[in-house]
């Protein structure tokens, strides 16, 4: 099973992913995870990642796309894997679609976590000000102004990525408001729609 997880911030899509992974005994491939353990591992390409990120730059595609082939290519990856962070652009689309092509294997689907975004602020609000009710402090990204941003963001580079994958014929929107079990089980049925047991 090789999937894509796409949704804003909020949207629950690590929740899912975790979900995924357990049940199809699949490789999660969180790309900030792969750049640090490439850093952590000292390969030549993480010492390459290691300066970009050192100089306070941006990762270019290319180096993480060979990052994502070289996990794609580990025996533990057989069963599939789930794409979480990337692609974020339809370039970076693009690019996944010619690795995968290349060793003659395609997404089985794009799972796009569908949200009502005033709902995610709500959400995040209502989050806070249970965490202040009990005497902590909300977390950092517990921010609605923070968390507007990174929707304005996503929604300008990543949700493009819906068209791409819709034109191809493998987004399979889920509705990412209804609750976390609810949500796996429209998953779930999706999937086995498009992928047949066995298949």
């Amino acid at each position: 099973m090789r999937l894509v997880l796409l949704g804003p911030p909020g949207a629950g899509k690590g929740t899912q992913a975790e979900r995924l992974v357990a049940r199809y005994n699949i490789v999660p491939l969180s790309t900030g995870d792969l750049l640090r353990v490439a850093v952590a591992a000292g390969s030549p390409l993480g010492l390459k990642v290691k300066d970009i990120m050192a100089r306070g730059e941006l990762v270019p595609d290319d180096l993480v796309v060979a990052l994502i082939a070289e996990r794609i290519d580990a025996p533990e990856a057989k069963n599939g894997f789930i794409l979480d962070g990337f692609p974020r652009t339809v370039k970076q689309a693009e690019a996944l679609d010619r690795l995968l092509a290349e060793r003659g294997l395609k997404l089985d689907a794009v799972i796009e976590l569908k949200v009502d975004e005033s709902m995610l602020i709500e959400r995040i609000e209502k989050r806070i000000a249970q965490t202040r009710a009990k005497g902590h402090t909300a977390r950092a990204d517990d921010d609605p102004a923070v968390l507007k941003q990174r929707i304005a963001h996503y929604r300008k580079q990543t949700a493009p990525l819906s068209d791409h994958y819709q034109r191809k014929g493998s987004l399979v929107a889920v509705n990412g408001m209804r609750a976390v079990d609810e949500v796996e089980t429209d998953i779930e049925r999706a999937l086995q729609e498009r992928v047949p047991v066995g298949g």
